[in-house]
């Protein structure tokens, strides 16, 4: 499917290829469009634009016209033009130049105290323990730096410096960053890369950008549109990193650069052990002191030969100590704030994203203690299992306790972990994903994180399907194993990789119950119903 906006004169500002789960829409800015077109609720209008086989739009039921594909249409301009500070920085470091980028514009990032940083600190002295995740013992490696313009990738660029390795730092221009503007009005990578900018020029190492866009597409995004169509939560951040970070990056080095670089570095909180001098041996990724910032969570997709060539120099450290060390350094972000939510949708809510791309789709809430029809909801991907926050009905709180895609209805319950919708402490696990030389001994004690934080538990395995899939048991209740997301594995706090829960398996009581429930089934379109079965 093709999603193209147009500008005031009528030429076509951007192409993207869409998700096939659902009829994309194009925003027409000044006049209605021929074709399948309704009115887009910010003084434009819409076109419907998708590939053949989507009969109608879901918003408007126009007939959907088909398109050749993506690659073929070119876009005459990137959307509004950009602020003249990031024309210049990205011009500067798309240029073939060993030079860091330009001086910035912005006057806030421009008063700032521009100095190398490493002056700052004694790293033959008390500060030599700070590089522990740099290996300064192997200097100088040539080492790419993955650079956000936030405070932890440039902490990591510092200390990578200051191990005594060869430093050039890589903006990734991801999908959707330079379009936020067409839909939402906001469009944040022009302040990350005059941030990168400013880092750059203060440590005298080159700034390169690189464009990532369908490589971010193809393998994240539309992926994790997919499985949202599909009932599933995906976890977007897991991919980012095994599928683009680390995956994409890597072959773009190869092509661009060759052998060139020895170590790809980043500024995620994660350790890794490697093999003693020149001993042969897997690579092993660690959690850090730091448990609430701890990354292995989203990192353990990440594969041998991928951990062989990364280096994370904050790994022994808390959050804390890299605030410390961008304020000593001065760093010009020092004062910068955490990123928050999903890394491609930057300030965007993930409900925005959704409800962008598969529209909305009005079906019932239902009661899981009595079957009755207790509200309507929007469409049942703004909801994951556990869901608290939006279900908007009185009496609450409200919990949701499992969706149905195929009759696009949503069970709450005021009563969750006594509510139906499965079990809260076991889930099968598929898709499995080791990054140790073999597959894990689940007769030692095992841990499993079930979300990104510092919560783990000590669970029970059972492999099935020769060891293909796991059956999960932890030893209480959680608030939401939603399928879709990622089980992650842990012994002795390393980090053994995971896979995807699948939901939970019924035993032969739950099948026969479902079985013997055919009464009052819902169809698509039937929202007046007022019950469903179990």
């Amino acid at each position: 499917m093709l999603l193209r906006s147009t500008g005031a004169a009528g030429t076509w500002r951007s192409t993207y290829r869409a998700s096939p789960a659902a009829a994309v829409h194009t925003r027409w800015l000044s006049s209605p469009p021929p074709g399948a077109h309704h009115k887009g609720g910010r003084g434009g209008y819409i076109q419907c634009v998708g590939r053949p086989g989507l009969a109608r739009c879901s918003t408007c039921k126009w007939r959907i016209q088909a398109e050749p594909d993506a690659k073929e249409l070119q876009p005459e301009a990137q959307g509004a033009p950009l602020s003249a500070s990031a024309a210049a920085i990205l011009a500067a470091a798309q240029a073939p130049s060993t030079s860091a980028g330009p001086s910035l514009r912005d006057p806030a990032l421009a008063k700032q105290d521009v100095r190398d940083p490493l002056t700052a600190f004694d790293w033959a002295g008390e500060d030599r323990a700070l590089l522990a995740g740099s290996e300064p013992g192997r200097a100088p490696l040539r080492v790419a730096v993955l650079l956000s313009g936030g405070v932890d990738s440039s902490a990591a660029l510092t200390l990578a410096r200051a191990a005594g390795h060869h430093v050039e730092a890589f903006y990734l221009k991801i999908w959707f960053q330079e379009d936020f503007r067409n839909f939402w009005d906001a469009c944040p990578w022009e302040e990350d890369l005059e941030y990168c900018s400013a880092v750059c020029d203060a440590a005298g190492v080159p700034l390169h950008v690189v464009p990532l866009s369908n490589e971010y597409w193809d393998r994240v995004v539309e992926h994790s549109i997919q499985e949202v169509a599909s009932g599933r939560t995906p976890n977007p951040d897991v991919l980012c990193n095994s599928r683009v970070k680390f995956g994409a990056f890597f072959e773009y080095l190869e092509q661009h650069h060759g052998q060139d670089f020895d170590r790809v570095a980043s500024g995620h909180y994660a350790a890794l052990q490697r093999p003693e001098g020149s001993a042969a041996g897997p690579v092993r990724l660690a959690m850090t002191p730091d448990d609430v910032k701890d990354q292995t969570y989203f990192l353990a997709g990440l594969t041998q030969a991928q951990l062989a060539r990364c280096m994370f120099p904050l790994g022994p450290l808390t959050k804390t100590q890299v605030r410390e060390i961008a304020a000593r350094g001065g760093l010009p972000n020092q004062d910068r704030k955490d990123s928050q939510g999903i890394c491609f949708l930057g300030k965007v809510r993930f409900s925005e994203f959704v409800k962008e791309h598969l529209g909305e789709w009005p079906g019932p809430l239902v009661d899981d203690d009595t079957g009755d029809v207790v509200g309507y909801h929007e469409g049942f991907w703004f909801y994951t299992i556990g869901q608290r926050k939006g279900i908007r009905l009185p009496g609450g709180p409200w919990y949701v306790t499992r969706k149905d895609p195929d009759r696009n209805a949503v069970w709450v319950s005021r009563h969750y972990y006594e509510g139906g919708g499965g079990s809260r402490d076991s889930t099968l696990v598929g898709s499995l994903k080791w990054n140790t030389p073999g597959r894990p001994d689940f007769t030692k004690r095992t841990e499993v994180k079930v979300r990104h934080g510092p919560a783990k538990y000590e669970c029970e395995v059972e492999e099935l399907d020769g060891g293909r899939t796991l059956a999960l048991r932890l030893p209480k209740d959680d608030q939401g194993l939603a399928a879709g997301q990622y089980a992650v594995f842990y012994q002795g706090g390393v980090c053994l990789g995971g896979g995807i829960m699948m939901g939970h398996a019924p035993d032969e009581d739950e099948a026969d119950s479902d079985e013997d429930s055919d009464e009052g089934v819902m169809g698509s379109g039937d929202v007046e119903a007022q019950a469903l079965p179990a």
